[in-house]
C-alpha cells in the first residue's frame, strides 16, 4: 500500500465524517485490495463499533469511573483516563459517549455526568469548583478564588462579583464553562503559596479588602465568629505570607484558644 493511497483514504474518511456521512459507507472500487482490507478491518463491528470491541471496552471503563463519584461533583479530563487507551481513543470514547447522552460536554476538554434538578427538572448547572478543580489537576497547577469571590463567601461583603475570576500560578487566560466565561489570572509566588491551605479564602480576602477596609472592627468580629479553629490556626502559623500590614488583624483574628495545640 502507498503512501499516496494512505493519505487519500485518510483524507477522504475526513471530507466524509464532516458531510455526516460514515466511513464505512465508502465505495471501495476507488480502492486497491490492500486498503480495502484495511478499511473494513478499521470501520468493522468487531473492531471498533461492536458491542465487544476495544472502543465499546474503553468506554465502559471510562463510565464505570465517572460512575464511582456523584452526579455533578465531579469534571473529568482526557487526562483522567490515559491508563485506559491512547489519547486517541480515550477522545474517541469520550465524543461517542457525549453524542450517546451518556456524559456532557462542559467546556473544551471538560466532562461530567450531570445530576438532574429536582426543582427544575433538568441537567443542573455544571460545578465551577470541580471544573476548576479538573483544569488544575489536567494542567498541573494551583488555583484559588480571587479575593472578591472569596470576601463574599466569608460574608465581609455584600457584592456579588460582576464575573468569576480565580487566581492561578499558570498563564493567566479566559475559559467557557458551561456557558460561563470564567477569567484565570496570574499570581505572584507570594499569593500563591496560600493555595491548598485552610486559611487561603481569608488571606485573598484580606488583600482584596485592603488595609484601611480591612482593619474595620467589623471585619475582625465576622472573622472571629465564623472561622473554624483549624482556620485561625493556619492563619497564625502562615502569618509570615501575608503583607505586612494584615499580620496585626492575623494575630487579632487568630484567638488564644484557636492557636493552642
Amino acid at each position: 500500500m502507498s503512501q499516496f493511497e494512505i493519505w487519500r483514504f485518510r483524507r477522504a474518511s475526513l471530507d466524509t465524517e464532516h458531510r455526516g456521512v460514515r466511513p464505512q459507507d465508502f465505495k471501495l472500487r476507488h480502492y486497491s485490495p490492500v486498503v480495502q482490507a484495511v478499511k473494513i478491518y478499521m470501520f468493522s463491528d468487531k473492531t471498533n463499533f461492536g458491542e465487544d470491541g476495544p472502543m465499546t471496552r474503553v468506554a465502559d471503563r471510562i463510565m464505570k469511573r465517572v460512575s464511582a463519584h456523584s452526579r455533578g461533583r465531579w469534571v473529568c479530563t482526557p487526562k483522567d483516563f490515559l491508563d485506559l487507551g491512547s489519547r486517541q481513543a480515550i477522545d474517541q470514547a469520550l465524543s461517542r459517549l457525549v453524542k450517546a447522552g451518556r456524559l456532557r460536554r462542559a467546556g473544551r476538554g471538560l466532562y461530567d455526568l450531570p445530576r438532574t434538578s429536582g426543582v427544575l427538572k433538568r441537567p443542573a448547572p455544571v460545578d465551577l469548583d470541580a471544573a476548576v478543580a479538573a483544569l488544575a489537576r489536567r494542567d498541573g497547577i494551583r488555583i484559588m478564588p480571587d479575593g472578591a469571590a472569596a470576601a463574599h463567601g466569608l460574608g465581609l461583603t455584600n457584592a456579588v462579583p460582576a464575573k468569576v475570576s480565580y487566581t492561578t500560578d499558570g498563564a493567566s487566560r479566559t475559559v467557557t464553562i458551561d456557558g460561563r466565561t470564567i477569567r484565570f489570572r496570574h499570581a505572584a509566588p507570594r499569593v500563591m503559596r496560600w493555595a491548598g491551605r485552610p486559611a487561603a479564602p481569608v488571606a485573598q480576602a484580606l488583600r482584596w479588602l485592603g488595609p484601611d477596609a480591612a482593619a474595620d472592627a467589623r471585619v475582625v468580629s465576622v472573622l472571629k465568629r465564623r472561622l473554624p479553629d483549624a482556620v485561625k490556626r493556619d492563619l497564625y502559623v502562615n502569618g509570615r505570607d501575608l503583607p505586612g500590614w494584615a499580620l496585626p488583624l492575623a494575630r487579632d483574628v487568630a484567638s488564644d484558644r484557636a492557636v493552642a495545640a
